[in-house]
């Protein structure tokens, strides 16, 4: 006989926030070993500010009208990833995940995405498991890194480069600059496109989206672009610059225009006195030894999973950072 009240799957709602995020930190600080859940990730939110976001679809699973799980997918254009997917402990290996992961599936795929991700714990068999079922294949690890910013140093660009903050830009200059960096990162995968997340974060006001340019000719060209979260209600807390994601020109002269672009993101850290952190997948061979060189040190990891099981832009010559969490 079927149940009564089998767990149905649907959009979350508005007023289920609160439990959401404690289910999050539930979830984690169980699976952890963390006597605490509240204290899971401090002040960082993965919750409210992705519900808001324009370019996230936030779903729910539901146990006769109780909330018992919830799954983030948020795209960046041609490209989307999941997470954090997590389900109240006492709802554990009882179906609830592949529900939540079959809606998640079929609403890309609706979508008609180039390709999807994920980022799990690499030492969970359970975990790695449960995603192949749905083709998610995995693939290289991603460090989780962080940084102090030291002094200032002499001279942080080069004399034809300079450095913005997006957020002080007129709204012609931003839209020019969003439109730049959908150039930018076209090129190195065909589709990605971060627009809706850069506007998200700055009409939440959960962080600074910084540009570097360099002259070419008569005009300016971007060189590489960096979303960082900080602050109140942002995914970096008050105690962290967390880059989201940033990404620097590709072609001749690329590890130059990375290298350039960190130090342009500890110039902002260090404006607000906090550390960095930030994932780099360890197929970015070049990106992740310049980042150890800059002063970057790995605190953690998980790996990438993606559907179809190809590389996308965790590539040797791909200068992204981010990790999908």
């Amino acid at each position: 006989m079927a149940p009564q009240n089998p767990i149905k799957v649907g959009p979350l709602k508005k007023s289920e926030l609160d439990e959401a995020d404690r289910i999050f930190r539930l979830a984690f600080a169980t699976f952890l070993g963390i006597p605490d859940p509240a204290t899971f990730m401090g002040d960082r939110d993965l919750i409210y500010g992705r519900y808001r976001a324009r370019n996230v679809q936030a779903i729910a699973a539901r146990d006769a009208g109780r909330l018992i799980g919830t799954n983030f997918l948020t795209t960046w254009g041609s490209f989307a990833f999941f997470g954090p997917l997590t389900i109240l402990p006492e709802y554990w290996d009882k179906g609830v995940a592949q529900k939540l992961l079959k809606a998640t599936v079929e609403k890309f795929d609706k979508a008609k995405l180039r390709r999807t991700a994920l980022f799990t714990f690499p030492h969970s068999a359970k975990h790695v498991g449960l995603y192949n079922k749905f083709n998610y294949w995995p693939q290289s690890l991603t460090a989780l890194m962080t940084y102090t910013p030291g002094p200032e140093p002499s001279s942080t660009s080069a004399p034809d480069s300079r450095i913005a903050f997006l957020s002080a830009e007129s709204r012609r200059a931003r839209e020019e600059a969003i439109a730049a960096s959908r150039r930018l990162t076209n090129r190195i995968d065909k589709g990605l496109d971060l627009s809706d997340e850069i506007r998200s974060l700055l009409t939440q006001r959960i962080g600074e989206v910084i540009l570097t340019w360099s002259r070419a000719g008569s005009r300016s060209e971007l060189d590489g672009f960096a979303i960082c979260h900080h602050g109140p209600g942002s995914e970096g807390g008050t105690k962290t610059c967390y880059v989201k994601f940033a990404a620097a020109r590709s072609g001749r002269g690329a590890g130059d225009r990375f290298s350039r672009l960190l130090v342009a993101c500890d110039g902002f850290a260090r404006s607000r006195g906090v550390n960095i952190e930030a994932g780099m997948n360890f197929a970015r061979v070049d990106a992740y030894c310049r980042m150890r060189a800059h002063g970057f040190r790995a605190t953690g990891q998980g790996i990438a999973m993606q559907r179809p099981n190809l590389p996308g832009f965790n590539s040797p010559d791909a200068y992204i950072i981010d990790d999908w969490r």
